[in-house]
């Protein structure tokens, strides 16, 4: 009989410069040359429902100032190249990716995992952070590693259908999944309202989790993906000569509205939505979670912990549904049933059933 998987642990980090009130005054300067849609900025700004978003690099002191970054790296009208950003990828990531895993305090066991499986979008470099995290973190050098790339916010839910399919094929084995994104590095300049939106939604984040066999935890049921039809221009994720290029429609929450409210009995399977407990939810904005909450007829505490990590971090694309993920772990009752989702390209939800297996 195969063995069931279990989250046993999650651990989240952030870096430690919080950028949110400077990305939002340097995006409105931005707009100096246009009042009116400066306001609007604004406006739409302080309804986002974020209050923090963590940087790995310190920004300038003044918004209105000539560069973003202390460091003077992203000066206006000369914002740097690609290859620039993935050098800045490459020096911070490994490091909030080890912040992450150290807070798992593993100790003499971070020998005994067998399997690594990390997720990123934001950055690409080889050798590559896998092999970063193996040497920073003590894994075995003949751990088995995956890389889950550039499949954007929902990359988590993957990273954790790999586990469950691992531990249920070899119930030995011990998984360490992470996620990290520095989602900040690819800003841009710009004066369109709905990008300089977009851009103050990101920040950086990084979550590690341990799934295995034993009985602890949160228990993996059932995985979904749900493509949205006729949505594959509503969010993409190219990579451009000027860092790598989001766009983010505001169409993408009525999509998902439709989507859920159509799909969710084959997301549920044979349990109804009153037998739902816990609601992990990717927060990918405010407009997103209220879709989510409309489409499925929840109540406003459903979502709590979404708008919690939205409103303390943003949007740290793949890691952010660990976040929520990882309130639900520290915060559980035996016996919950919960239903997990994280949207992105495609326009896909990625989701997934679990179940608490004890108390915490």
């Amino acid at each position: 009989m195969s063995a069931k998987a279990y989250v046993n642990k999650i651990a989240v980090a952030v870096p430690d410069y919080d950028v949110h009130r400077f990305s939002i005054g340097f995006a409105a300067s931005q707009l100096a040359d246009d009042p009116r849609r400066q306001a609007v900025f604004t406006r739409m700004a302080e309804r986002s429902g974020i209050e923090h978003r963590y940087c790995c690099f310190p920004s300038a002191d003044d918004p209105n100032g000539p560069a973003v970054d202390g460091a003077g790296r992203f000066t206006r009208g000369n914002f740097p190249s690609t290859a620039t950003r993935m050098d800045l990828f490459a020096q911070a990531a490994p490091v909030l990716a080890q912040k992450a895993v150290d807070r798992l305090e593993l100790g003499p066991d971070a020998a005994r995992i067998t399997h690594l499986i990390v997720t990123t979008c934001t950055g690409l470099a080889s050798p590559g952070i896998d092999l970063e995290i193996i040497e920073r973190c003590g894994l075995s050098p003949s751990v088995e590693r995956t890389i889950v790339g550039f499949m954007g916010c929902y990359a988590a839910v993957n990273a954790l259908k790999l586990a469950h399919h691992i531990v249920r094929s070899d119930p030995e084995a011990r998984v360490l999944a992470v996620n990290v994104e520095l989602c900040t590095l690819h800003l841009k300049e710009t004066t369109d309202i709905e990008r300089l939106l977009t851009f103050i939604l990101w920040g950086d984040g990084a979550a590690a989790a341990l799934v295995t066999a034993e009985p602890t935890g949160i228990a993996l049921d059932s995985f979904r993906a749900v493509v949205a039809p006729d949505s594959r221009e509503l969010m993409t994720w190219t990579v451009r000569n000027d860092g790598f290029d989001m766009v983010l429609s505001g169409q993408v929450p009525a999509a998902i509205h439709d989507t859920l409210s159509t799909r969710i009995t084959d997301i549920l399977g044979n349990r109804g939505l009153n037998n739902v407990d816990l609601w992990a939810v990717h927060p990918g904005g405010k407009s997103v979670l209220d879709a989510v909450e409309r489409s499925l007829g929840l109540d406003g505490e459903a979502l709590r912990p979404s708008r919690e990590v939205l409103r303390l971090n943003g949007n740290m694309s793949s890691a952010t549904v660990m976040f929520v993920l990882a309130d639900m772990l520290a915060h559980r009752q035996a016996d919950q049933i919960g239903c997990g989702m994280a949207f992105g390209p495609g326009l896909t939800a990625e989701t997934f059933m679990f179940h608490t297996a004890d108390a915490a």
